[in-house]
């Protein structure tokens, strides 16, 4: 099975995200794409907010409202350029990554890896630390309705959804002031 793979660490999914995803549907039609998740025993820290299962769980109700189907993996960081592609090869199995990103994009190639590469679309938009900083201003904002209408504009409706419902943005509020909620 030849599928089609998009890595990210998704902190958290945005519509840049979305972007790589759909377009990767449309590479390997008929296949899942393989949504390998990076980062994946960060957590709780201002550049990774939220754990690697429960950016699964955004990015699946995401490909469940958009009615694409997607498989997760989820791969932890080591550190080391030259291994990472086979470390993460393990992961996330054989395919063609569909990236945006020029240097992932290279250490695959040099990787005899497959590689799908696409145009960066409204990056300064959807740089993951905007919208976490974005999200961070909203954090104690409880007007659910004032949340969505800002985080719409560079996160999906149904990620935002899942946010506000598992109270997912509290917790930036806390970064760097010694509180830790949850």
């Amino acid at each position: 099975m030849t599928r089609a793979i998009v890595l990210g660490r998704f902190q958290p999914f945005h519509k840049g995200h979305a972007y790589l995803v759909m377009q990767a549907a449309l590479v390997h039609p008929n296949q899942p794409v393989m949504v390998a998740i990076g980062s994946a025993k960060k957590e709780w820290e201002p550049d990774n907010p939220w754990s690697a299962e429960e950016r699964a769980a955004m990015i699946s109700a995401w490909a469940e409202a958009e009615q694409i189907e997607i498989e997760t993996c989820l791969i932890e960081d080591i550190n080391d350029p030259p291994n990472w592609v086979a470390h993460a090869r393990r992961s996330h199995g054989e395919g063609t990554l569909v990236t945006s990103d020029e240097p992932t994009s290279r250490l695959y190639k040099d990787d005899s890896f497959p590689v799908h590469d696409l145009p960066l679309s409204e990056r300064e938009r959807f740089e993951g630390w905007r919208v976490r900083q974005t999200a961070k201003m909203l954090s104690t904002v409880y007007d659910d309705e004032a949340v969505r209408e800002v985080l719409n504009t560079s996160v999906p409706d149904s990620v935002v959804d899942w946010l506000i419902s598992n109270d997912a943005l509290f917790r930036l509020s806390t970064f760097e002031t010694g509180v830790h909620a949850g």
